[in-house]
């Protein structure tokens, strides 16, 4: 499993006993003692998720996904709650979180909630990858060809493209070809899914 985990709680005794459970499982750890301190350590090329403690002295664990959010952080937050701070996480699920867990909790059942966190995560940012790609060859296509395209996504024969656009039929089978080349599309379904991409 790709990815670390970030750990930010402010008890000393949590942090340790967090890192020595991942360490058990080869997952690989960070920590940090608040969450002024995570923060300021934020950096977009950070892969994995994050173990978030609701409540901390200073910036508590909402204030801290409500800054990672206006830095349009994609890590996945799995809060670590305390019984009366069901409702505080619920509304930060509701937020965008991807789990809580209250204490005390089962070792297990924490690593299966960071296992999901980490897969979701890898899952994401090869979606984000491939629409990446799919942008860069997208912008590499003459304004005809993009033409082109967006009659053959949505299912238009050549006969019909080349009526709409005033072109004859040769015309259009040479700029389909080179869509497919470039776009490096093996199929049509291929190629429409690049275009939903592109939609998103």
């Amino acid at each position: 499993m790709k990815g670390t985990v970030f750990i930010v709680d402010d008890d000393d005794a949590v942090r340790d006993s967090l890192c020595f459970l991942l360490k058990t499982v080869d997952l690989a750890s960070q920590t940090f003692t608040s969450g002024e301190e995570f923060l300021q350590n934020y950096d977009e090329e950070m892969n994995g998720c994050i173990l978030l403690d609701i409540r901390m002295p200073g910036t508590s664990g909402i204030e801290v996904q409500k800054k990672l959010q206006e830095l349009a952080c994609k890590l996945p937050i799995i809060f670590i709650t305390g019984h009366g701070d069901v409702p505080m996480a619920v509304e930060a699920m509701q937020s965008g979180a991807f789990d809580f867990i209250q204490k005390p909790f089962r070792d297990q059942e924490l690593l299966d909630r960071i296992y999901q966190a980490l897969e979701a995560h890898e899952a994401d940012e090869e979606e984000a990858s491939k629409e990446r790609e799919a942008r860069n060859r997208y912008s590499g296509l003459t304004p005809r060809e993009k033409e082109v395209m967006e009659f053959v996504v949505k299912g238009a024969a050549n006969k019909v493209i080349a009526i709409d656009l005033g072109v004859s039929q040769r015309t259009v089978e040479i700029h389909r070809a080179r869509v497919m080349e470039k776009m490096e599309a093996r199929s049509l379904a291929e190629l429409v899914r690049m275009s939903m991409l592109l939609e998103d």
